[in-house]
């Protein structure tokens, strides 16, 4: 064996993860940042913050959307360089970081999307950039697959090296991300929004592994907006407001209350305002669908209406709503809009008819990231202020401006790409493209993923007075405490068949979940 394979032997072992005795849980600081600054055109990112991380420690970064934690997470990992303010960590003063020296000193960073390389295996994508040689000098396959048996296994995670990530599903992948930062011996592991794609039992099994790390020596700074993780997974917890620190707290000294309270600077008195209205007349209707025990199934939405169709990840839901919207064929059973049978070919069809949707990635499916904020919202309704070729942009305009103010997204000016905005105003931008296209029955796809506290009341109370205006919304969300506190009847899908419905006060997260997982049937 060679001294680079020797070296790589020793760096990737099971004994390298763990950190010394003095490093682990003992208080001391691992990561200093003082008096970290910076600016972007027009936009104070940060302002003298202050952020300490102790070692051995699970460390919560919260705050609204643009509070400023991405960038202070790409400033530690060296992806962007502080106008002023001094970075230590383990003790030494590091001077100008960049991504290779941050990594070098055990710094890694999973971000909320992924850097995998779909079509390379598990292995490949763990060690890919440091792969262990021969002496020959090509990459030694067999130590490689080794190590990655290795590394997944101190995870619990029972995965073949040799399975492409394009076959994986979501959370493998996330799990195969912590193989790949262990791999380069992380001291640091930053996880930003780890579970936002999740289940419940993916999440419950990302919060084992994150455990195991910490029990291990490794340093977590863990960001999320679902503040229920935060208080079962962290040991401290940060928020950031409009690029300053509001403050640092051990997790057992503060509420959610007081959390929602720093992040966004007022209390959110209801978290679910939803007004109760009777339901009106059945706007959709789909029917001969996979039920309990054959295809007798049937999906009703009236107006003034939220049912939520619940389920673990790869149930059908989007599947569904997806054929629902015309996106793609609907593969059996039949559409009726206010009684009338539809078949659509395309989502331009449902849109026609009167459906909208707001999908789960707004990113890919919701939204022209390099487009203005105008242009997204009058896509879907151009044609309505068009005189043959020419569209009649100040009425558009007005139209769009009215809107803004209705759900109160925050910009500079219309022209602003959509890219530069938060994400949570970027989903408000979703939401005015298919209020402005008047539609008559809205598909929500996991509507608050990736958004704060502060902008995912906003949306709930731009979704209560939809409700309010005689919209029939079809909702689906992970986040259980959100379908139960928006909806009025639940439908459980499960393997693709439509197994259980139940009215709102009678449905218990208990019997969701059981119906969810398939247990109903033992």
């Amino acid at each position: 064996m060679d001294e680079q394979t020797r070296d790589t032997d020793h760096a990737y072992s099971a004994v390298a993860l763990e950190t010394s005795q003095s490093e682990r849980l003992s208080g001391e600081c691992l990561l200093e940042m003082q008096g970290i600054t910076k600016h972007f055109p027009g936009v104070v990112a940060l302002h003298d913050v202050h952020f300490q991380i102790q070692a051995g420690e699970i460390h919560a970064l919260i705050g609204e959307n643009g509070a400023g934690k991405s960038t202070l997470i790409k400033i530690l990992s060296g992806a962007y360089q502080a106008d002023s303010g001094v970075l230590t960590f383990a003790g030494q003063q590091v001077q100008q970081p960049s991504p290779a020296s941050m990594q070098r000193l055990g710094v890694s960073v999973i971000y909320q999307e992924l850097n995998l390389v779909p079509y390379l295996s598990v292995a490949r994508n763990i060690f890919l950039g440091h792969e262990p040689q021969t002496l020959q000098g090509v990459i030694d396959f067999r130590t490689m697959h080794q190590r990655s048996r290795e590394l997944l296994g101190l995870l619990g995670v029972d995965l073949s090296p040799e399975t492409l990530i394009a076959d994986l599903g979501i959370a493998a992948r996330q799990l195969v991300e912590v193989a790949k930062a262990l791999s380069r011996h992380v001291r640091l592991l930053i996880m930003d929004e780890p579970t936002a794609p999740l289940s419940e039992q993916e999440t419950a099994t990302l919060f084992e592994v994150v455990r195991r790390l910490r029990d291990r020596g490794v340093t977590v700074i863990y960001i999320s907006h679902r503040l229920e993780e935060i208080f079962k997974l962290a040991n401290r917890v940060t928020v950031l407001r409009d690029g300053r620190v509001i403050g640092t707290q051990p997790i057992g000294a503060v509420t959610r209350d007081e959390l929602v309270h720093m992040m966004v600077g007022r209390d959110i008195t209801e978290q679910y305002p939803k007004s109760r209205v009777q339901p009106g007349e059945v706007v959709l209707r789909v029917s001969g669908l996979p039920g309990p025990e054959g295809d007798d199934a049937e999906l009703v939405v009236r107006a003034r209406e939220i049912v939520a169709l619940a389920g673990l990840m790869g149930s059908g839901r989007t599947e569904l709503a997806r054929q629902i919207f015309g996106a793609d064929p609907l593969r059996q059973g039949r559409i009726e809009v206010r009684g009338r049978e539809v078949h659509f070919h395309s989502t331009r069809e449902a849109i026609a008819a009167g459906i909208g949707m707001v999908p789960e990635d707004r990113k890919l499916q919701g939204l022209i990231l390099d487009r203005s904020v105008e242009d997204n919202i009058s896509l879907p309704v151009l044609s309505r202020y068009a005189r043959g070729t020419v569209v009649r942009r100040s009425a558009v305009r007005a139209l769009v401006n009215e809107l803004i103010r209705t759900i109160d997204i925050r910009l500079q000016h219309l022209s602003q790409v959509v890219r530069t905005l938060s994400g949570g105003n970027q989903q408000k931008v979703v939401l005015a493209k298919w209020l402005a296209s008047r539609c008559e029955v809205l598909i929500l796809d996991e509507p608050t993923r990736g958004v704060d506290v502060g902008a995912r009341a906003e949306i709930y109370s731009v979704i209560g007075k939809l409700v309010e205006q005689g919209k029939a919304i079809l909702l689906i969300s992970s986040d259980l405490p959100e379908l139960l506190g928006l909806c009025d009847r639940v439908v459980v899908v499960y393997g693709g068949r439509l197994v259980a419905q139940f009215e709102r006060p009678a449905a218990a997260a208990e019997t969701i979940i059981r119906y969810a997982s398939g247990t109903f049937t033992n």
